[in-house]
């Protein structure tokens, strides 16, 4: 059987399991130790026994017992970086990877290439600020995280991809008193806690870093009525946030910071995804 077919086979069976498609190219890559560029270099060729054997022993379990593909293989791309992931942290989605895009963009539009102290908050895998530290030199970044095991996870992602992150343990704001940023960063849990998920997430993910109260928005009440304090005079803050709360996000940012400038911008497919807060001196062309 040749890579071609049993990849075409293991996908068919993989949708009519209810499963991600692409996840079997993942396991394949995984097995094989093959990039995807080399992966498909061998299209054409006959598949070797102990490659099979050792994809479905793995498969299986992802068909059958309900788990994550990147937590049976342990790691997660995300902005081009593998990032280690287990059961004590989400694994991140591509809509986060738009958040650092952007956030990369406004800063060489707003900051250009000054130095600046950035935090993300609920930082988890700390897939976005250590990206952000790869990606932008002039970045001092800082992440928190409530959860000690998420913290651990994030400083061997840190260690591993060879950044430079200091990781604070404590709630919301609390491990950052004394502090100042530029750019401040989340994304918090902002499922509503009555809305349906899909089991493979509910049953395998940390549900404390899924879950933002009845509406969804409590952790960005929290974070924004709080803020002030931790913001130089001139500061950037951005969050991702439910497609669906593009008016409470704006009505929230109003609230607590009037004067500032309010930017929602959508993802790749159109959805109201993340809110930009410019607070102080920030020129804008009309």
């Amino acid at each position: 059987m040749t890579y071609q077919k049993f990849i075409r086979d293991k996908e068919k069976i993989a949708i009519d399991n209810d499963k991600e498609e692409s996840a079997v190219i993942l396991l394949l890559e995984h097995v094989t130790g093959y990039e995807t560029n080399e992966l498909y270099l061998k299209m054409n060729e006959e598949i070797e026994e102990d490659i099979v054997n050792k994809f479905d022993e793995i498969f299986n379990v992802y068909l059958y017992e309900n788990k994550p593909i990147q937590y049976l293989i342990g790691y997660s791309n995300f902005y081009g970086y593998d990032f280690i992931v287990n059961e004590d942290v989400l694994i991140p989605r591509y809509e986060t990877e738009e958040l650092v895009e952007n956030i990369l963009y406004r800063y060489d539009e707003h900051f250009s290439g000054q130095k600046v102290n950035v935090c993300d908050l609920a930082t988890g895998s700390g897939c976005i600020a250590i990206s952000l530290a790869l990606e932008e030199k002039n970045m001092t970044v800082i992440g928190t995280d409530i959860s000690k095991e998420a913290i651990k996870v994030a400083k061997q992602n840190n260690e591993k991809l060879g950044a430079n992150v200091k990781f604070l343990i404590g709630d919301m704001l609390e491990p950052l008193k004394g502090k100042k940023f530029d750019i401040f960063v989340s994304n918090p849990p902002y499922i509503p806690e009555a809305e349906e998920v899909m089991s493979l997430v509910k049953d395998n993910e940390p549900n404390i870093a899924l879950f933002g109260g009845d509406d969804g928005m409590k952790f960005y009440r929290i974070i924004l009525s709080g803020l002030k304090p931790y913001l130089n005079k001139k500061a950037m803050i951005a969050f991702e946030h439910g497609y669906d709360k593009k008016e409470e996000m704006i009505a929230l940012a109003n609230r607590y910071f009037p004067n500032s400038k309010v930017e929602v911008l959508k993802d790749l497919e159109g959805r109201d995804r993340m809110t930009f807060i410019y607070v102080g001196d920030f020129k804008w062309e009309e």
